[in-house]
């Protein structure tokens, strides 16, 4: 109830005050486990996903956030989960894998931070973990302007792009799960300009 209360309202506020663009969405598998793995550039950006999929969305985060006794038990509501940056964390992989297993969505960000300057990072190896082991199909997403949004600029123009669903082939090595990181960033990118170019 308070997760179709909150979608809402915020594809709302989304739609009326930042002309929010969504492309791409049918591109969300039906049913089946799923990994949206979006560029990550604001605290907007859970949301804004959340919103934009057509299936319901967990998501990892910092558990920092869940020290604030309203806003932790609101984004716990609304189905995130806390991982411990910095480290391997094996009880949210569990919880990952748990929600993948049952055939639900995950929203991962690959990079594992937010981006200071817009531009795309490297891929950390957990998400490709999580897909090769639970053999989800794994959803890339270009994100824009909402690292916009400031002082001067109240109302920014946000977008939010959908690729094409993919597999990630086997992989048994470190070196593997980069090059599939490299990969996925790859098709990141791609989004990202097709979205500049107004594709």
């Amino acid at each position: 109830m308070l997760y179709s209360v909150c979608k809402a309202l915020f594809i709302f506020l989304f739609r009326v005050f930042f002309r929010l663009r969504i492309r791409g969405s049918e591109n969300v598998p039906a049913q089946g486990a799923v990994i949206l793995a979006s560029n990550h550039l604001s605290l907007i950006d859970p949301p804004l996903i959340g919103c934009a999929s057509p299936r319901r969305v967990r998501f990892m985060a910092k558990e920092e956030l869940f020290a604030y006794p309203v806003f932790g038990t609101i984004i716990k509501e609304l189905g995130a989960f806390p991982v411990r940056r910095g480290s391997a964390d094996r009880q949210a992989i569990k919880t990952g894998l748990t929600i993948l297993d049952e055939g639900g969505v995950m929203a991962i960000f690959p990079e594992g931070t937010r981006s200071k300057n817009g531009e795309l990072g490297k891929a950390m190896p957990g998400i490709l973990m999580l897909a090769a082991k639970s053999g989800a199909a794994i959803v890339p997403i270009a994100l824009s302007g909402t690292n916009k949004l400031s002082a001067r600029n109240w109302f920014p123009r946000f977008s939010i792009r959908f690729g094409i669903p993919y597999q990630l082939p086997e992989v048994f090595s470190r070196q593997e799960l980069d090059e599939q990181g490299a990969v996925l960033m790859e098709k990141i990118r791609c989004l990202q300009l097709a979205e500049e170019r107004g594709d």
